[in-house]
């Protein structure tokens, strides 16, 4: 089934939004990645962190009920964050194809700044804005956690 979840982006307090998040919630964090952790990458259009950016967070998941509260810091390359409008809808998908489906649908008439493609992590991944102004991430996890 396909799990929808919200994305938090901060301006750098993204760790600290979390572990709050976690005092109140609880649970424990499955991820917590830098983007210093990030691999180098050939692809001119992933460059690698500034050194004022390598300790921000890449991405950090807590799970709460049924639903994971995500989120990541922004990077130079995506901009800050506009605090009230710093929040994406997550959808994994079960698989590629639906994957593709959603993104180009979603997508029509918005702006895919991050097409579909396999990422260092395991999984087909692309990120967009719809025409009416809500930020979308697509993913499917080629090998998902049990």
């Amino acid at each position: 089934m396909t799990q929808v979840n919200p994305y938090l982006i901060f301006n750098g307090n993204c760790e600290e939004a979390f572990l709050f998040y976690q005092s109140v919630f609880g649970g424990e964090f499955p991820y917590m990645g830098r983007f210093k952790d990030m691999p180098p990458s050939d692809d001119e259009n992933c460059p690698p962190p500034s050194p004022e950016e390598a300790d921000r967070i890449m991405h950090v998941s807590l799970p709460i009920g049924n639903t994971v509260l995500m989120g990541s810091d922004s990077t130079s390359q995506s901009g800050d964050a506009i605090i009230g409008t710093n929040i994406s809808v997550s959808i994994n998908t079960e698989s590629r194809a639906e994957a593709d489906r959603i993104f180009n649908g979603l997508s029509v008439g918005g702006n895919a700044f991050m097409p579909m493609c396999d990422t260092f992590w395991g999984a087909y991944f692309g990120m967009f804005t719809d025409k009416f102004g809500i930020n979308w991430m697509v993913n499917f996890d080629e090998n998902p956690q049990k």
